[in-house]
């Protein structure tokens, strides 16, 4: 029935909005309405050629032909929290200091919704924000502060699928469809009214597998849940099997968040393709809000804009979730519509969600702030903003990512560039750095980092001129002792039961002393003797 409402969608608005008016300038007289929906863990590389063919998302087709697509698009840290804190703030990871998936902004934070409320602009939010400080498990943040200790734990079940064997079970992870019912009802029931302009954020923890709670093998690994409805959306055909490193060429950092992820062991061809394709599901939820802006006569008046916080690495490099710069992980959708906004245009250019923020205050003819990390996409997506933006306003031909929590034992950041991809670790020095040419190598396998000196120099000082990343990286590695000394403290007697059930518990109490001592001599090197 949804891809049925998105087909209605598509027609009707396709004869009511003729090609080029798209184009047309905004009123003076109101500036135009916003929607923004966010989804969660979706690879970005699937909203156009080649990827496009593996799974069908009507509204990602409506949306491209009827707007703007970006197609390299990044998340500036590919984890939940730091992302939607850079989306949220305009700000860089580094300057947030949203270092993990506990720490993020502060509560009364002033974000772009913030600005735009008090320009008049109605405003409301609806399902998974997740951009600020205090949330997610304690094993989370254990994970993050440790990752430094010399051991190696699996802190993760092995993914599992848990499939709906119901060809017409449409509404899976229910919570999802009922914010997206919400955000609908508000639209019918209260922006239709409006004499203001509105922006309307929804956040969707689709297509984000979910952890298990069941105990044993897989307590606390990620369930990948879909219904047969939504895999006879998928081309299986189209889907192609991960190509893998063998474990001993890896990358230190990658055989890490392998093994942590619990991905080092033997996966059949069959079991890679069903977590593959379970993957694919349910974006076309989206189509739903597409749907109630046409049917209130809304769509002509309002910008959509989707994206996703981070992408979702299906078994790429042999590891699931994200936590990685690889373009399955840091890749993410980027796609608007509306007035203003030009019709059929693909962007090479490389951006990310730090521009969101500018773009929002950009759209409603909000002065942009001389702070932010980010530059408005209007200067990108339409012709008839271009004269509005000064070159100084032009986004720069380079985006930054940065990512300090769990699951990788340590501070990553990424400079990509026309066709290049840089990523250096920790201090510079300690571990080798990562150079891939994605024009000829898309599946990032080959390191040619020894091959172009001359090139992974040039990147690297161009990255030390945006970022200082081994002040960074120590003033990462000071905050995780410190945090985890805290939260020590804060057990008490119960420290060592505590630690020891995490979702690492099955290697932990194999040998709890030993890893207890690991995180001992951690404690005491370079720390304040009185802070141990």
């Amino acid at each position: 029935m949804l891809l049925l409402w998105v087909s209605v969608v598509a027609s009707l608005a396709l004869a009511v909005l003729a090609p080029g008016a798209g184009e047309q300038r905004r009123g003076a007289a109101k500036a135009p309405n916003v929607v923004l929906v966010v989804s969660d863990s979706f690879d970005g590389r699937l909203t156009f050629h080649p990827g496009s063919q593996v799974v069908k998302l009507p509204f990602i087709n409506f949306m491209k032909t009827r707007g703007t697509s970006f197609l390299n698009a990044y998340t500036n840290s590919p984890i939940c929290c730091p992302s939607r804190a850079a989306m949220w703030s305009g700000l860089f990871t580094h300057l947030t200091e949203s270092w993990n998936n506990f720490k993020g902004l502060d509560p009364n934070y002033t974000t772009w919704m913030d600005v735009m409320e008090r320009h008049g602009y109605r405003t409301q939010k609806f399902g998974k924000l997740d951009y600020t400080s205090g949330h997610h498990s304690i094993s989370n943040r254990v994970e993050a502060w440790t990752r430094d200790v010399a051991f190696l734990l699996r802190q993760e079940g092995r993914p599992v699928v848990n499939l709906i064997r119901n060809r017409t079970k449409v509404r899976v992870m229910e919570r999802d469809w009922q914010n997206t019912d919400k955000a609908v009802n508000w639209l019918r029931k209260e922006a239709i009214n409006y004499t203001e302009p509105f922006v309307i954020y929804l956040g969707l923890n689709l297509p984000h597998p979910y952890p298990s709670p069941s105990s044993g093998e897989n307590f606390g690994s990620s369930t990948f849940h879909t219904s047969l409805y939504w895999l006879e959306k998928v081309s299986h055909d189209a889907i192609k099997i991960p190509k893998w490193s063998p474990l001993s060429e890896m990358h230190p950092i990658d055989y890490y968040s392998s093994y942590t992820k619990n991905c080092t062991g033997r996966f059949t061809k069959k079991k890679l393709r069903i977590l593959d394709f379970n993957w694919f599901i349910m974006i076309s939820i989206v189509g739903e809000i597409i749907l109630a802006l046409h049917q209130l006569d809304l769509l002509q008046k309002t910008i959509v804009i989707y994206s996703s916080d981070h992408g979702e690495l299906a078994m790429e490099h042999r590891q699931f979730y994200k936590m990685s710069m690889y373009e399955a992980s840091a890749h993410v959708p980027l796609l608007m519509m509306g007035p203003g906004i030009k019709a059929g245009l693909q962007v090479s250019n490389v951006v990310s969600l730090v521009d969101i923020y500018p773009t929002m205050l950009d759209i409603a003819g909000i002065p942009l702030p001389q702070n932010l990390s980010g530059y408005s996409l209007l200067s990108l997506s339409s012709e008839t903003f271009k004269n509005e933006h000064k070159v100084k306003n032009l986004h720069p031909p380079w985006i930054l990512s940065e990512f300090h929590g769990c699951n990788v034992n340590a501070s990553t950041y990424m400079l990509r560039t026309n066709h290049w991809k840089y990523i250096a670790y920790s201090d510079g020095a300690s571990i080798l750095p990562q150079l891939f040419d994605l024009s000829s190598d898309p599946d990032e396998l080959t390191n040619v980092a020894v091959k172009f000196p001359e090139i992974t120099y040039s990147l690297d000082q161009k990255l030390r001129s945006i970022i200082n990343y081994p002040k960074v990286s120590a003033s990462v590695h000071q905050y995780n002792k410190e945090q985890f000394i805290k939260w020590k403290q804060s057990i008490g007697q119960n420290y060592s039961n505590v630690i020891a059930n995490l979702r690492w518990h099955q290697d932990w109490q194999k040998e709890p002393r030993k890893y207890e001592n690991a995180i001992d001599q951690w404690l005491k090197t370079h720390m304040n003797p009185r802070a141990v």
